[in-house]
């Protein structure tokens, strides 16, 4: 079971998720879409749902996804700052927590290594 899924399509910041994932011991499944998405949380619901709501696969609708199933996963979109309606959306959506890419950057070690313990 992945501890941590995510909805990621850059590159650039993918590999800075998985390095990180690496360094703090989290086992990290990453989709570039909210169907693949949908299926990795289906096969074994993870401890967090990561999702760069700037993805270009429609991640507002992973959340809805997750939603309509009734999967109580924590989830985190992230997204720059200045996209206050989009971090609305998200939420609406059934996003848990929308946070700016700097913090989630900045705090992305701790974000990680608390899926990897009992906190939630």
């Amino acid at each position: 079971m992945a501890q941590v899924v995510a909805l990621i399509d850059d590159l650039f910041f993918l590999s800075k998720l998985l390095e990180t994932a690496k360094q703090v011991g989290v086992d990290l499944r990453t989709c570039a879409t909210a169907d693949a998405l949908g299926a990795e949380i289906a096969q074994a619901p993870p401890r967090l749902v990561v999702v760069d709501l700037n993805a270009n696969s429609d991640p507002l609708q992973a959340f809805e996804r997750m939603r309509a199933s009734g999967a109580e996963i924590p989830s985190i979109g992230f997204l720059s700052h200045v996209q206050v309606d989009l971090a609305e959306r998200a939420r609406a959506a059934g996003c848990r927590e929308v946070m700016p890419r700097s913090k989630f950057t900045q705090n992305l070690a701790t974000i990680l290594a608390r899926a990897k313990s009992d906190e939630r």
